[in-house]
């Protein structure tokens, strides 16, 4: 399956909408090396178009461990759970900031922050260090958290 093209305007509108920080676990692109990436919710291999909607910022580590997933299993409950879906849900009624740790406060920040690993011991080292310089959660990640 080829890569859908995503022009210079489309990606500038994405990553504008989003304060040009990770949708998902709320971290600033200037803080990546890697910075963020276009990430499409609901996959091109499920039949999701590569339009506004369907398009929000992720952190290189957020996508990768997105990959084409839609959602997980709730192994409490047996059922089949969708990810938080930054174009449709607000992260404040999902999760909640803990410090460094982003804890989960529905069945679908439960299965997106498992499957997108939000709190791998790197990442939760990660963001103590931001957050002693300062930098997490950046005013925009504050917004998110808050609206």
């Amino acid at each position: 399956m080829s890569r859908p093209y995503i022009n210079a305007e489309l990606r500038r509108l994405v990553s504008d909408r989003a304060d040009h920080i990770c949708e998902y676990c709320l971290v600033s692109e200037v803080d990546r090396l890697s910075g963020c990436q276009v990430d499409h919710i609901i996959s091109v291999k499920h039949g999701g178009a590569t339009a506004a909607d369907n398009l929000c910022y992720a952190c290189i580590f957020c996508n990768l461990q997105k990959g084409t997933d839609l959602g997980s299993i709730n192994w409490q409950t047996g059922e089949l759970v969708r990810f938080f879906n930054p174009r449709r849900d607000f992260w404040g009624d999902h999760f909640r900031l803990d410090e460094a740790v982003i804890q989960h406060q529905t069945d679908i920040g439960e299965v997106t922050a498992r499957i997108l690993d939000f709190n791998s011991g790197d990442r939760i080292i990660e963001r103590q260090a931001l957050i002693a310089s300062g930098q997490y959660p950046s005013a925009s990640a504050l917004k998110q958290i808050n609206k």
